[in-house]
């Protein structure tokens, strides 16, 4: 997943309102020098009247330059607004990096199916993708509209027929479910696929 997701958790935390990106704050501390064409010289020439007036910065990205006319101030309150997005930024990064999301991702559909491939995991390993499946319902799946879950064997299992509602009822309910697999049952080498194919079999299924 991108750190940000989408333009909304910008406008929640103020970062597009505050206009911090580099083009904004130059726009705000100083001009651009410009270009015109000059005929009798027959290319184009760049204004030079303020080399020497001002502190100028060279944009590495298209080379522009401009000239800073701002007050210590005003840079120093740019300075502050920068370091309060850094900040807000770190706990973005600590949330999705933390808990179900550090495994699964941020789960942004609303009707989803988790298909469950255990393979030949060691009973160890097999409860610890039941924790870390436990956890990804309880913690993302309760947040969003259906969900289903499908086993991969040779007999395939399906939790539900299609997808269910999501409420604190059916989530306890697949938790339960899960935890009452059995740790070893006969696998194919279709087996997978065919419960891929199965998930989306469902129309309703987003991912």
């Amino acid at each position: 997943q991108s750190l940000v997701s989408s333009s909304k958790w910008l406008q929640r935390y103020g970062l597009k309102r505050n206009k911090l990106s580099l083009s904004q704050i130059l726009s705000q501390i100083g001009f651009q020098r410009r270009k015109d064409y000059v005929t009798t010289l027959g290319k184009p020439v760049a204004s030079r009247y303020a080399d020497g007036l001002f502190p100028q910065y060279k944009r590495a990205q298209d080379g522009s330059v401009h000239n800073l006319t701002a007050k210590k101030e005003l840079i120093l309150h740019f300075v502050d607004c920068l370091m309060g997005a850094i900040e807000l930024y770190k706990q973005r990064m600590e949330w999705l990096t933390s808990e179900s999301r550090q495994i699964f991702g941020v789960i942004q559909e609303q009707c989803i199916v988790i298909v469950l491939d255990f393979g030949i995991a060691a009973p160890t390993e097999f409860d610890l993708c039941r924790d870390a499946l436990s956890m990804v319902l309880v913690e993302q799946v309760i947040q969003i509209a259906r969900f289903n879950l499908i086993r991969a064997a040779q007999d395939l299992m399906k939790w539900q027929q299609k997808c269910t509602p999501v409420s604190e009822h059916t989530v306890k309910s697949a938790v339960t479910w899960l935890w009452k697999l059995d740790h070893m049952t006969a696998v194919s080498h279709t087996s997978s696929a065919e419960a891929l194919l199965e998930a989306m079999g469902d129309e309703a299924v987003s991912s």
